[in-house]
């Protein structure tokens, strides 16, 4: 349940005032240029206003909007992103099950596959994915729903089968002026190239990570079990650079998992990746062989700041 309150942590929670536009612009913009099969057109409200928020939370929820998107339209389509100042009245709030005033609504629309009734009912609910159907959708969106219920937002989404989504984000505006040195929600990141071993049996965490990983430039091979990832790295293991690991998976623990990639390989290395910090078993398991520690839910800053890391060092241990 922790990973559904979104990606605000301790210490990791960083409010400002966010100048709406640029985000989406950019972050729309950067997940394009690597679709590109996908076009995108904005409407974007000139004075749209600010809003209050953790940047790199609000970059995790239009990522996973995007990805969706782009899973919905496998052979590529059109984007619509549209942000506007919006009022949400008493009955309008009672029935959103938030409360009234002004908000900025940033809507994004794809021309996919769309959804019926019966899966636009459960697209938020924990772990729930249409990714088994063809242009499957709802990866990583209840992470999205706790994010923007946490910033006193909210979001919804409406599709019929054959004729695309459209998600809505709302989030309270702000009379604040927005900072002038506002960082990039994708500045910072640091691209690279590589083969990646991607373990963890969440598809709402599997998925949207080797995603991002993709984007980053990495090749991805993702495995959802432990015994999946032994069974690939005993196969293939010369080919991998890095391994990014789940502490808690069903059957073979990560812990185990460590031990057999290592049996295979005593220099492989392991990223371990947990939704707990650095203590008890994590760390146990962290001085058993692990080359690097990133806590779940993680950003696509946060993925990229440790994979660089690692991947650049020969020894010592990084944590993100």
């Amino acid at each position: 349940t922790r990973q559904l309150l979104g990606f605000a942590r301790e210490g990791k929670y960083e409010v400002r005032t966010l100048a709406v536009n640029d985000l989406v612009r950019k972050s729309a913009q950067f997940f394009i240029e690597t679709r590109k099969e996908i076009d995108a057109d904005f409407q974007l409200q000139e004075d749209v206003h600010p809003v209050e928020a953790d940047a790199g939370q609000i970059e995790q929820v239009l990522l996973n909007l995007y990805l969706n998107a782009g899973h919905a339209m496998p052979k590529g389509g059109y984007l619509h992103i549209q942000t506007s100042n919006v009022v949400l009245r008493e009955e309008d709030a009672r029935a959103f099950e938030t409360k009234p005033g002004s908000y900025v609504r940033i809507s994004i629309s794809d021309t996919g596959v769309g959804m019926d009734r019966e899966t636009l009912k459960r697209i938020f609910e924990p772990f729930f994915t249409t990714r088994a159907q063809e242009g499957g959708t709802g990866l990583g969106l209840a992470s999205a729903y706790g994010i923007i219920r946490n910033h006193g937002g909210l979001i919804n989404a409406y599709s019929e089968p054959g004729r695309g989504s459209t998600f809505n984000v709302y989030l309270p505006s702000s009379e604040e002026k927005v900072e002038e040195e506002q960082q990039g929600p994708f500045k910072g990141l640091l691209a690279g190239s590589g083969r990646i071993l991607l373990v963890d049996d969440e598809p709402m965490i599997l998925e949207p990570a080797a995603q991002m990983l993709r984007m980053l430039g990495y090749s991805v091979y993702p495995a959802a079990s432990g015994q999946e990832a032994v069974a690939f790295y005993s196969e293939k293991g010369d080919r991998i650079d890095l391994v990014i690991l789940d502490m808690i998976l069903p059957g073979i623990s990560g812990s185990q998992v460590l031990e057999m990639l290592m049996g295979i390989n005593p220099e492989v290395r392991v990223i371990l990746s947990s939704g707990y910090g650095l203590q008890g078993e994590v760390q146990k398991v962290m001085e058993a062989g692990c080359r690097g520690f990133i806590q779940k839910p993680y950003s696509m800053k946060e993925l990229s700041g440790i994979v660089n890391q690692v991947l650049s060092s020969s020894s010592g241990i990084g944590t993100n």
